[in-house]
């Protein structure tokens, strides 16, 4: 089943995201070298593809686990959220509707 994890950052952690960013990356490209990544990316912070010193608010990751206890442990294990990017996660299950 596919799960929604949905993150929130603190603010002005933008210098952490960009440190953290190669080894979160690492992990997507893992779920996506699986078959399990349906879409990941961030919140841009301002109506912006590329919202410079602004940052971003958060992410979005929809990604197939087996359970929602896996897909908590792997958001809890995220980089982002051990080095302090992350204010809060959210994990729950998604039904892909469309397209």
């Amino acid at each position: 089943m596919f799960y929604a994890i949905i993150a929130e950052d603190h603010p002005g952690t933008l210098d952490a995201r960009l440190a953290a960013r190669p080894e979160h990356l690492a992990r997507l490209v893992a779920l996506k070298d699986e078959g399990k990544l349906l879409i990941a990316g961030p919140h841009p912070a301002i109506d912006s593809e590329d919202p410079g010193a602004a940052g971003f608010t958060g992410s979005l990751v929809i990604a197939e686990f087996d359970s929602l206890s896996d897909a908590q442990h792997w958001a809890d294990a995220d980089p982002y959220f051990s080095s302090g990017v992350y204010a809060s996660v959210v994990v729950k299950p998604y039904k892909k509707v469309l397209p």
